[in-house]
């Protein structure tokens, strides 16, 4: 039916915030696209970075191999991506161009860390300029100007949905993807004393007592000149 382009910063963002929405999204037969920007290669305190990238790569490809999800890399490493800088933003545009999606999720403007802040305004800035004809990169054409939804931060802290999907049926399937991020699951237990799992459904279960389902993912909508529609493209 439609075209999503999930916009995440590291791999595991997507399972973390969106994942459930995703999977509903594949259901009702949509095509599913996970642009991983950076290659998480910082995330551990033991494992070294050159080793780490493989292994989340690795991970990832699990993750969306489960949900039937094609996944793409933005080639950027942690803390290498930066908002004010062109490569960077090209680089997103050829994905979005090559995508052409009907609707966009990415990351909250404001959300806890550098990298995720720069994908949120990249993605922004990035979805306009891809529709001009006349803006040369080494992907052809251009993308049409789509909606964009932005996905809860980390924990809900300064967030405040205004769209809800209900992930009831999907939230087994959801910690599953998670899951399969090992090496997250295992840093988040050694320098954050987190069961991020455990984390991560009580969130999908607090934005459910928020709109009357058992497990939900909030999102709000992009609100500018354009990106506006009458239509619903969440499931």
């Amino acid at each position: 039916m439609y075209t999503v382009l999930v916009v995440s910063c590291h791999p595991d963002d997507m399972e973390i915030a969106c994942a459930g929405t995703l999977l509903k999204c594949k259901e009702r037969g949509d095509r599913v696209v996970v642009c991983h920007c950076c290659s998480g290669d910082l995330g551990h305190e033991i494992i070294p970075a050159d080793e780490l990238k493989v292994m989340r790569a690795n991970e990832a490809k699990r993750s969306a191999d489960l949900a039937g999800f094609e996944v793409i890399w933005g080639g950027f490493n942690d803390l290498d991506i930066y908002t004010d800088n062109k490569e960077s933003r090209d680089k997103l545009v050829e994905i979005i161009k090559d995508v052409n999606p009907d609707f966009i999720i990415t990351h909250a403007p404001n959300d806890y860390m550098p990298d995720h802040v720069a994908v949120s305004k990249l993605t922004f800035d990035a979805s306009f300029t891809a529709t001009l004809p006349n803006y040369k990169t080494k992907s052809q054409g251009r993308a049409r100007l789509v909606p964009i939804y932005y996905m809860d931060t980390l924990t809900g802290i300064n967030f405040n949905p205004t769209e809800y999907v209900d992930v009831t049926p999907y939230i087994d399937k959801k910690l599953e993807m998670l899951e399969c991020h090992e090496s997250q699951i295992v840093w988040m237990r050694d320098h954050d004393h987190i069961d991020f799992p455990n984390m991560v459904k009580t969130c999908s279960r607090y934005r459910g007592f928020q709109c009357g389902a058992d497990y939900a993912e909030g999102f709000t909508q992009c609100q500018v000149y354009l990106k506006q529609t009458t239509k619903r493209y969440l499931p």
